[in-house]
């Protein structure tokens, strides 16, 4: 299992893989962090919130998270950096602590990537949401597509439908693809997006 100490961006979004999370930042730590990172391409982590808030004091994240690398930046003034991080494997904390400037740092163990598998016919209504999905926001929020891998569509659907953060983290760390898509099928139906 690969160990990684990186730093942690804590937020109220949950980021998967393959993911593209636009970002504004203006705290120094930050600041700090994404300059190191574009040096030296290096990834940083980012973990749904547990306690705390976004700004301010270190907040606590959840212990499961996503490695994000800077793939676009522009700084339209002084003091405000917009970057696109990319979403790449998932990974557990196994410890952190706050640095003086409030930048928290961890140790984690890099989660293995689900097994590529096609996406079974009783979840063919996820797909078909997903493509509505794609169309509506444009293929360039989703590159490349992946319709036909269970966890690519599971992620992106979780990813993109109006679900509460802490239901997203469930299904950031879940490790059976085809369990998310059955969970995310009974959300489909639920809301009338698709028959049952």
């Amino acid at each position: 299992m690969q160990t990684l100490e990186i730093p942690i961006f804590t937020l109220n979004t949950v980021l998967y893989p393959d993911s593209l999370l636009p970002l504004k930042i203006f705290e120094q730590r930050y600041m700090d962090m994404a300059k190191a990172s574009m040096k030296d391409q290096l990834p940083f982590g980012v973990c749904l919130i547990q306690s705390g808030e976004e700004t301010g004091a270190p907040a606590t994240p959840h212990d499961v998270g996503t490695l994000a690398r800077i793939i676009s930046w522009d700084m339209p003034q002084l003091g405000i950096l917009h970057i696109t991080a990319q979403g790449e494997q998932r990974f557990l904390i196994e410890s952190s602590q706050a640095g003086t400037n409030g930048l928290v740092s961890a140790q984690v163990n890099l989660i293995s990537q689900e097994a590529t598998q096609p996406v079974p016919p009783e979840f063919s209504a996820c797909q078909n949401v997903l493509r509505h999905i794609i169309e509506e926001l444009g293929e360039s929020h989703f590159t490349p597509l992946q319709m036909d891998d269970a966890a690519w569509v599971g992620f992106r659907l979780a990813e993109t439908l109006p679900i509460k953060p802490s239901a997203k983290q469930d299904l950031l760390e879940m490790n059976d693809s085809l369990m998310r898509l059955k969970i995310l099928l009974g959300f489909l139906k639920h809301q009338g997006l698709a028959e049952g």
